[in-house]
């Protein structure tokens, strides 16, 4: 793993990376790092430069915060692994409950913070070639003969999680809709993907710099910024009328931070993510903050969209995870490489 800053075009960048904000080499104690998930740079690049400034001007050090990013699924399993997260902001509760559930902080970490511990939330929306030329509009049109869909896999990813279950649910809304015409239908999507990128980043670029496919399933921060980085590169974003309730978490890692000294900066971090200049960066960031004032400041990035919940459809992410991604789930059913 190395340390380096953010390049410009940091949708170029795939794979764990890591960047920097803040000041001069400090000790220990005036360092954080934040573990993170696929397309969260540039939100965490401007938001922890923030904090840096922030953090100083209450007295003291200026911090030196560095932040790691890759696919949801194996930046959890790094830190399992003994990568040293002062916090974590994953892209779904499933991870953190897999870091709890190996000691590293308590149980019921979602209860510390406001809304679960997700200071900001997001959904599942289509990426296409400019004049939508597929007629992509809703979920049953990405099944159509000959259409090349673009996602990351759902166990590496977390965004590839989300995508997956907002399909499924689509597919249960459907006239007969059942788990047994839900997976039919979700292993004919799979058959028409031709490469599952680690991560959500990874799938972008395949997408929008080597122009494979004809959809991407994408975040909407993740479609927002590629429009925003790749003006010239024909895509439009196309919101489907219904899609997932994406609540990408946060949480300090108990165990890391009391064996560096690091609680009371890391406590600080997530809190000001739910402050208004933290806010204020996650809408700049195409993220849809949960304050309402700086959400309505903001209507016409953020469309009104019919969401799902993970709860209300799925019965959670242990449930999800089980029945669909954990080994010998429905995805290993419905997922043959080269069939």
């Amino acid at each position: 793993m190395t340390v380096s800053p953010l390049p410009r075009r940091s949708l170029l960048a795939a794979g764990s990376a890591l960047a920097l904000a803040g000041g001069a080499q400090a000790q220990s104690a005036q360092t954080l790092l934040n573990v993170s998930y696929d397309p969260t740079r540039e939100l965490y690049r401007e938001f922890s430069a923030a904090f840096a400034a922030h953090w100083a001007a209450q007295g003291h050090p200026r911090p030196r915060i560095n932040t790691s990013h890759g696919g949801s699924g194996r930046q959890a399993r790094s830190v399992i692994d003994g990568l040293q997260a002062d916090v974590v902001t994953l892209a779904l509760a499933y991870d953190i409950d897999e870091i709890a559930a190996r000691g590293f902080l308590a149980r019921e970490w979602q209860k510390r913070l406001p809304h679960n511990s997700a200071p900001y939330t997001s959904t599942i929306v289509f990426l296409v070639r400019r004049g939508n030329p597929k007629g992509l509009r809703d979920w049953g049109d990405l099944v159509r003969p000959g259409v090349s869909i673009i996602t990351p896999n759902p166990k590496t990813s977390g965004g590839a999680r989300w995508n997956y279950l907002a399909f499924w649910a689509w597919a249960l809304r459907q006239p007969g809709g059942s788990a047994a015409t839900a997976e039919q239908a979700t292993g004919q999507l799979f058959r028409q993907v031709p490469v599952l990128d680690t991560g959500a980043r990874g799938s972008t670029t395949t997408f929008v710099q080597r122009a494979q496919g004809d959809v991407l399933l994408a975040w909407e921060n993740e479609a927002h910024l590629a429009l925003k980085e790749f003006p010239d590169a024909g895509l439009e974003i196309v919101y489907p009328p219904f899609s997932i309730l994406a609540e990408p978490p946060v949480a300090v890692v108990d165990r890391n931070v009391d064996r560096r000294g690091t609680r009371a900066m890391a406590e600080a971090f997530l809190n000001h993510l739910y402050g208004e200049e933290g806010q204020r960066i996650a809408a700049k960031n195409f993220y849809r903050p949960r304050e309402a004032s700086v959400l309505a400041a903001h209507a016409s990035v953020f469309p009104g969209i019919e969401l799902v919940t993970i709860d209300g459809a799925f019965n959670g992410w242990a449930e999800a995870q089980r029945l669909h991604f954990n080994d010998g789930g429905v995805f290993d059913r419905i997922y043959r490489p080269g069939r």
